[in-house]
């Protein structure tokens, strides 16, 4: 599958937090886009742990943009959320070889790596401030 839920509510939470001037906490972005705190927490930690976010502790704490809008691709976010390039079928994983080597018995390959490649690559032109 392209996207799951972790990169919708990871998109979702970065346009919240884009939109503020002050930290948002789990808790409020919970609320906001009535999502399980547990699962967006583990989103927004990811996201934090990988440069996508600042991370702030205590009563006025929560998370901000890490970088400016324009600078973070909705490759980079999605692949970040899913812990993997996001793909359209599980042969193109990697978008470059079909993992078992089977590239040239597979009459399909050729289109599904194209299509790999049209899909990275419009990603990684689309950035956070496209979809604010």
């Amino acid at each position: 599958m392209l996207l799951t839920k972790k990169s919708e509510y990871a998109l979702l939470s970065l346009v919240s937090i884009a939109h503020s001037d002050t930290p948002k906490n789990v808790d409020f972005l919970a609320t906001e886009l009535n999502i399980s705190k547990s699962f967006l927490a583990k989103i927004l930690q990811n996201l934090a742990k990988n440069g996508i976010l600042n991370s702030y502790k205590g009563n006025n704490g929560g998370f901000t943009l890490k970088k400016p809008c324009e600078e973070l691709t909705i490759l980079e976010i999605t692949t970040i959320a899913e812990q993997k390039l996001p793909t359209v079928f599980e042969c193109t994983t990697t978008g470059v070889t079909c993992e078992e080597n089977k590239e040239g018995q597979c009459t399909i390959f050729p289109l599904l790596n194209n299509l790999q490649f049209k899909i990275n690559d419009f990603l990684n032109q689309l950035t956070l401030k496209d979809i604010l």
